[in-house]
Order: C-alpha cells, then sequence, then structure tokens
C-alpha cells in the first residue's frame, strides 16, 4: 500500500490548467524527482502531495499518522531563535522520546515483568530506530559542521542570509527524518561539498523522499522514479537521469515530427551522457577496488599509501599536461592577484593568463571568493594587492541578480529597443519570437512585462538577452540557479556555440563539466589551483586523496620499540640522497619535453617538418624515460616514508 497515493487529480489557476486528473503515488523508500519546464506544475504537485494545496478534483489518499514535511522556499523560524535553536526546533518530539525511553529502561531494570511499561519500550525503540536518532547529538554536530553553520550557531537566525536561513531549515528537516521528505532544490544555496554530504545522508539513512531539482548529478545518484510533468499530465521512468534521458528518447521517437528539435537535443545531451559520465564512473570504480586492497595491504606495508597517493597526484597532473595552448590573444594577464572581503583573506599570489577561447569554470566551496574574483576581472571592485591587465574586448554579464533586464518593460521592447520585431544574433537575423522560441518562450509572452514573471522566467530573459549581444567574452554568476533542465540544455548549447571566452562560477559539477574547459579552483589555503580535469573528475580525486591522508595516519601507529628497531634498519644511501634531489629537476624537465611534443603534435606545421612517425618516436621514448624516473623517485620516497614514520 502506497504512503500517499493521489487519484485523479485536477488544479487550475484562472483559465490556466496546471494538472489535469492526473494519479501520483508515494511508496516507502522511494526517492522520487518531479521534472518539468518551469511553470509546468511541479512545485503546485509538490504542494498537494505536502497536503497545503487542495486540488480542486480529486483524492488524496495518505496513511495514518504519516508525518509529512516540506522544505520551505522561505522557511519562518520563531523570534530570538539562534541557528543552533532553530536546528533543535524540530526535534523536540525527538528528544521527548529519548528522555522517556531511558525513564522506562530504568524501570524496567526493577520490573522487567511489566507488559504495559515492555509495549511502550518497544514503540519509543521503533520511533527512535526510524529516525536515527539514537546519537542525535553527534548528529546536531555533523550537519552543522557540514552546512557550514557552525561559526553561525549562537548568532540570531534572522541575520543570516536567505540561503544561510534555508541550509538552517534543511538541517533540521533532515535531522527530523519524516516518514516522506518533500525538497524543493535543496542543493540551492549549497556548495559541491554540502551537496556530496546531503547525497550520502539520504541515502544511507534511506529517506522516503519527494523532490525538485536542476541538478543532474543530483538526480541521478537520489532517484529511484522520474515522474515529468507535461501539457498538464504525469509520465512516469524508472530510475535516476541517465535513464529518464534514455527513456524520454525513446518516447519522443514516436512523437518524432512533433519533437524534433526537443530530440535532437535529448540525443546530444543522452550522448554527452553516456560518453563522459560513464568513462568516469568506470576509472573511479577501479581505482575504488584499489583502495579497498590497500586497506588490507596497508596494515603491513603503510608506505603504499605514500605510492597511491603520489600515483593519484600523478593521474591528475597528466590532465593537465596533456592539453596544448595554441597562440591566442590575450584578454586577461593576473600579476600576483591577493584579494580580501573586509579583513578575511581570499586570496593570495595568484598569477594567470585568461585567452580569447577560454572556457573557465571557477570552483570551490560557498564564501570563498569566486564572485569577487568575477568583481575583479569586471573591474568593479579593486584587487586587495595585485595587477591585472585588460585587453581591448567587450564583456556581456549575467548574474543573479538580471540588473540587465527592466520589469517596466514587455518581451518586445526588451529586445527590440529602438522598435520593430527583429532581433541579430551573432550576425543572424530573427523574428524576435523565432529567436524567444528556442528559450522555450510562447508567443503569448511577448506582450508581457518583465515584472510578472516568474524568477526562472527572467532567468530565461536574461540569457536570451545576453547572447544577442556582440561580446568577446561571457562572465556568468551562478547562470543555472532557478533554471529547468531544458533551459539549462538550452544555456549549455548557446554557450557551445559561442566563439569567444566564457568564465563561470558554477556549484552544478554536471553543467561545469559539460561546458568548462578548465578549472579555477578556490583552495583552503587562500589560493587558486588550475586545472584541466572534468571537475567531477578532480572532486573524487580529492575524496580519495583525503581518504588517503586518514588511511596513513591509521596505518602508520607503531609501537615505540617497533619505530626504534626500523629506525636502525632503514636509511638512504648516498646514492640514494643524491637520487632524492636530482630526480624532481630531472621529472620536471621531462614532462616539459612531454608537453613540447605533444604541442607538436597538435600543429601540424610543426609534425610535417619533423615528421609525424619520428616525432611519435620521440615522444615514446621520452615518456618511457619519464615513467622509469618517476618509478625510482616513488621507490626512495617509499622507503623514506618509512623511515620518518618509524621515528
Amino acid at each position: 500500500m502506497a504512503l500517499i497515493d493521489l487519484q485523479k487529480i485536477s488544479k487550475h489557476y484562472s483559465a490556466q490548467k496546471i494538472l489535469t486528473e492526473v494519479d501520483f503515488h508515494v511508496d516507502e523508500g522511494e526517492r522520487i524527482v518531479i521534472i518539468g519546464k518551469n511553470g509546468s506544475g511541479k512545485s503546485t504537485l509538490m504542494k498537494i502531495i505536502h497536503g497545503s494545496l487542495e486540488p480542486d478534483d480529486g483524492k488524496r489518499i495518505i496513511q495514518n499518522d504519516l508525518e509529512v514535511k516540506m522544505l520551505a522556499q522561505r522557511p519562518v523560524f520563531e523570534d530570538g531563535h539562534t541557528v543552533k535553536e532553530a536546528v533543535e526546533a524540530g526535534l523536540v518530539e525527538l528528544t521527548k522520546a529519548k528522555e522517556r525511553y531511558q525513564e522506562l529502561s530504568l524501570l524496567l531494570s526493577e520490573d522487567f515483568d511489566n507488559k504495559t511499561l515492555l509495549e511502550e519500550h518497544e514503540k519509543l525503540s521503533r520511533y527512535i530506530e526510524h529516525h536515527n536518532a539514537w546519537n542525535l547529538d553527534d548528529k546536531i554536530e555533523r550537519i552543522i559542521q557540514h552546512f557550514q553553520l557552525k561559526q553561525y550557531e549562537n548568532k540570531p537566525i534572522t541575520l543570516l542570509s536567505g540561503g544561510e536561513q534555508r541550509r538552517v531549515a534543511l538541517a533540521s528537516l533532515l535531522l527530523q527524518k519524516p516518514d516522506v521528505l518533500l525538497l524543493d532544490e535543496p542543493t540551492n544555496h549549497l556548495d559541491v561539498y554540502m551537496v556530496e554530504f546531503l547525497e550520502e545522508l539520504l541515502l544511507k539513512e534511506k529517506f522516503t523522499l519527494v523532490f525538485i531539482s536542476h541538478d543532474r548529478y543530483f538526480i541521478d545518484r537520489i532517484a529511484t522514479k522520474s515522474v515529468e510533468v507535461e501539457d498538464c499530465k504525469l509520465r512516469e521512468y524508472k530510475g535516476g537521469y541517465n535513464d529518464y534521458l534514455r527513456q524520454k528518447e525513446e518516447y519522443l521517437r514516436t512523437l518524432q515530427k512533433q519533437h524534433e528539435n526537443l530530440l535532437g537535443l535529448l540525443k546530444r545531451e543522452n550522448e554527452w551522457f553516456a560518453r563522459g559520465v560513464r568513462a568516469r564512473l568506470k576509472r573511479n570504480e577501479g581505482r575504488k577496488e584499489r583502495l579497498m586492497e590497500l586497506r588490507e595491504a596497508a596494515k603491513t606495508n603503510p608506505a603504499k599509501i605514500r605510492k597511491m597517493s603520489v600515483e593519484l597526484q600523478r593521474e591528475a597532473k597528466h590532465f593537465n599536461r596533456t592539453k596544448s595552448v595554441n597562440k591566442q590573444k590575450m584578454l586577461f594577464e593576473i600579476e600576483d592577484l591577493a584579494l580580501k572581503l573586509g579583513d578575511k583573506e581570499l586570496l593570495h599570489d595568484f598569477s594567470t593568463r585568461i585567452l580569447q577561447k577560454d572556457v573557465i569554470a571557477i570552483v570551490g566551496p560557498n564564501g570563498s571568493g569566486k564572485s569577487t574574483l568575477l568583481k575583479v576581472l569586471l573591474g568593479r571592485i579593486e584587487p586587495y594587492k595585485g595587477k591585472i591587465k585588460r585587453g581591448e574586448f567587450k564583456v556581456g554579464y549575467f548574474d543573479q541578480h538580471r540588473e540587465m533586464l527592466d520589469d517596466d518593460k514587455n518581451l518586445i521592447e526588451t529586445f527590440c529597443p529602438h522598435g520593430g520585431d527583429r532581433v541579430s544574433v551573432r550576425g543572424k537575423d530573427y523574428h524576435v519570437y523565432g529567436y524567444l522560441k528556442n528559450f522555450l518562450f510562447p508567443r503569448e509572452f511577448l506582450d508581457k512585462k518583465i515584472g510578472v514573471l516568474s524568477g526562472g522566467e527572467k532567468n530565461r530573459v536574461a540569457l536570451a538577452l545576453l547572447f544577442t549581444k556582440n561580446v568577446d567574452v561571457l562572465i556568468l554568476d551562478e547562470p543555472t540557479n532557478d533554471l529547468d533542465i531544458p533551459t539549462i540544455n538550452i544555456l549549455e548549447e548557446q554557450l557551445t556555440n559561442f566563439s569567444g571566452a566564457v568564465i563561470i562560477v558554477s556549484h552544478d559539477r554536471y553543467f561545469v563539466d559539460k561546458i568548462a574547459k578548465k578549472l579555477f579552483i578556490f583552495k583552503q589555503n587562500k589560493t587558486i589551483e588550475e586545472s584541466y580535469q572534468q571537475y567531477s573528475e578532480y572532486l573524487e580525486l580529492e575524496r580519495e586523496l583525503n581518504e588517503l591522508n586518514k588511511m596513513e595516519k591509521e596505518y602508520t601507529e607503531e609501537k615505540p620499540k617497533e619505530k626504534r628497531e626500523k629506525q636502525k634498519v632503514l636509511k638512504l644511501t648516498y646514492k640514494e640522497k643524491i637520487a632524492l634531489e636530482k630526480l624532481p629537476l630531472e621529472i620536471e624537465e621531462l614532462e616539459l619535453l612531454i608537453e613540447e611534443k605533444n604541442n607538436c603534435l597538435a600543429d601540424p606545421a610543426c609534425y610535417e617538418e619533423i615528421g609525424i612517425s619520428k616525432l611519435a618516436d620521440e615522444l615514446k621514448k621520452i615518456e618511457e624515460e619519464y615513467e622509469e624516473k618517476v618509478e625510482e623517485l616513488l621507490t626512495i620516497e617509499e622507503k623514506q616514508e618509512e623511515i620518518l614514520a618509524s621515528s
């Protein structure tokens, strides 16, 4: 029997139909994602499931005493509550249940045959177990830490930003663990590390969940079923985002004539997902197997951890070494850049160049300085230290406040400010409706004022307007916020076809993987690491390196006597000491040589002059020498690690 069952539900607002005779049910343990365009009825369906909105027709059947809770877009808290008090506010019943359970345990120790007490004790035990609340204090502390709320825990909740308040509300709901949890865009205002923590928590604690999200990696990892809202109807698909893409493509083939453009877009998305994500998952599974094997091997030889750690770092280096840089126009030359926000240092000593065809994603934790860096590049704020030399170019900027839009103008006035109904996009002339339908706007929207549009619709207008500008560089701050998946697909298509440079700030791992060719990664030590890896690949390697660091601490603890004995036996030879000094420099020279040969192989003028076969043979010999020297260095470093571990 379903926990919640919606039968023949209909809902309309004035003359607009939203849902027409739809059926929907939630079974225990299901994690259902609701997919659809903005305005299709996703949030309406969610509110009807919750019970906070009555349908016009149909029935909502719910099991007795079922606890259904929803994350509000704008949470409300009690006056005067601190952050920690707000997190704990929803846990009163659980706290009382634990206190009563302890009382009953004491009473039963003296009167263990009392059936009434035993029944109540058993009932409370099941209740606490269902909510996974045995170690509630530890869970509160853990979730406050992972959602970056620790620094605010004694601060009044009213002083927090809207995004921070949403994190507080989400933390409280997760701790309460209702029978059915409803989440509308839960990953908004979370950085990637918070999203990964949320994923682990939802899976580990086996939540029954209904959610709306545009985060396609989140959907693919969490959802057991996808329900699409389209044309006032619901259509179910098994599994997460990848399964949805495949099944949706099959369905659209039957309607190919009516949906030719959408089918093409969906097919490209499906191909990208299968090619990029599956290959990455296969690599990750191989590394995870090696980690599990290493756990056992490390018990007898902790130095193996160091070897694998260096191998993972080499794997990350490989991505950056194999990329060639053509001669391109320089847009930004950054020298020794330092950023501060008030007294908080964000960045120091960052130097780089941004070229005319770079596609860069700036990533990192919330509050690390990503948006500040964008504003410095735009010239809106001055850096704390350092220089930025800018070339001659035009910039198109998209931010979360949609500053380019005027609420008093309609769409025609916005796109054709000098009259008429034509718009020029990258040298091509379009009727404004012909262009806007690519951004999913029906003809009747042309006369609508910007001010009456929803947040997602305004974002679509702002993005559509941005691509009409004749610019050399696009700078976008969190462009996927408030967008539905179809619009994000359109945005990705537009960015892929853009011939200039693109610089984005985003927490959307899927979007970054698909668009970015280079990463600027804000690190905890206030530096930026540049990488050519996919972002999800970088995060996976980062997790595994962190795991190795934990393992190293765990397995290198030895008894003082064993340490002394090992110290007497182990020491580097004179030859090994010399090699330890020389090898890193030799390896670095070989890396530069490999990069030079790779660049030549990418340049027809260069490889035709030398001969492609000869060049390939030279590269192979250099790479073999490189591998030998790296292996030699690893062996010596292993021995050195053992000596250090025993000292």
